[in-house]
């Protein structure tokens, strides 16, 4: 059996090492005003993504710069619908000026995190893109995200987290806890191989539990990510998994 996966970062976020993130790469997330970007990061990601034929998304978030969108807010229904059209609509323009393709849409940090258990946030996201119903959206497996959006007939990709850990209910260890964040390239690899080839996650107590993930996210503003991504890349492809 081949197996095939994408690998995603989220991009344009301040950090500025796109320049080494996207050419090891097959997606990415750029972000588009809510919590970090703005016209010239956007310009200079989707560039990059032209250059290397890295398959571009939108990566909307709560619009909360001051925390970098990792937050929770509870906005009124429209207000956040219309935030994140906002959001996605400015990467749009410039992904259109520069000839490249809008392929998927991820939301961003808390954002992300509520929608997978919360119906009022994950039906925001929904109601958003119901004007990119020719669009992918990355979801968790198991997800409120991933309920709403299959009623919705959206396109749904399910995403898993190559540099973080999993609570028993797949949503991510808190980054307040010291086991959050994998950092070590081995024990990544190891963490995405069991995800591929087995259908489980290992929880940091060592018990399994059953995921589908198509996509692998490393997080661009982990302080190793190109050192992760590269690693992972090279290990995924010399196991025999195709990056696609």
């Amino acid at each position: 059996m081949i197996y095939k996966v994408d690998l995603n970062c989220d991009v344009g976020e301040g950090v500025g090492n796109e320049a080494f993130l996207i050419p090891n790469i097959s997606s990415c997330n750029i972000a588009c005003g809510g919590h970090a970007g703005d016209q010239d990061t956007m310009d200079t990601v989707v560039k990059l993504c032209k250059q290397y034929n890295v398959k571009a998304g939108a990566h909307p978030s709560f619009p909360d710069k001051e925390n970098f969108g990792r937050q929770p807010m509870h906005m009124p229904h429209n207000e956040l619908v219309n935030c994140i059209i906002e959001q996605i609509e400015a990467l749009k323009q410039v992904l259109d000026n520069n000839g490249v393709e809008l392929y998927h849409i991820k939301p961003h940090g808390a954002l992300y995190d509520m929608a997978s258990k919360d119906e009022a946030t994950a039906k925001a996201i929904v109601e958003a893109m119901q004007g990119y119903k020719d669009k992918h959206l990355y979801v968790p497996y198991n997800s409120v995200t991933e309920r709403l959006a299959i009623e919705a007939g959206l396109s749904i990709i399910y995403e898993g987290f190559a540099d973080r850990n999993y609570n028993k209910d797949l949503t991510l260890v808190s980054r307040a806890l010291s086991n959050a964040i994998i950092t070590d390239p081995d024990e990544m690899f190891s963490h995405v191989h069991r995800m591929v080839i087995d259908k489980k996650v290992r929880l940091p107590n060592g018990e399994d539990i059953a995921i589908e993930a198509k996509t692998f996210c490393v997080h661009g503003d982990n302080p190793k990510a190109i050192e992760l991504i590269s690693a992972l890349r090279a290990n995924l492809i010399q196991s025999g998994i195709e990056i696609e």
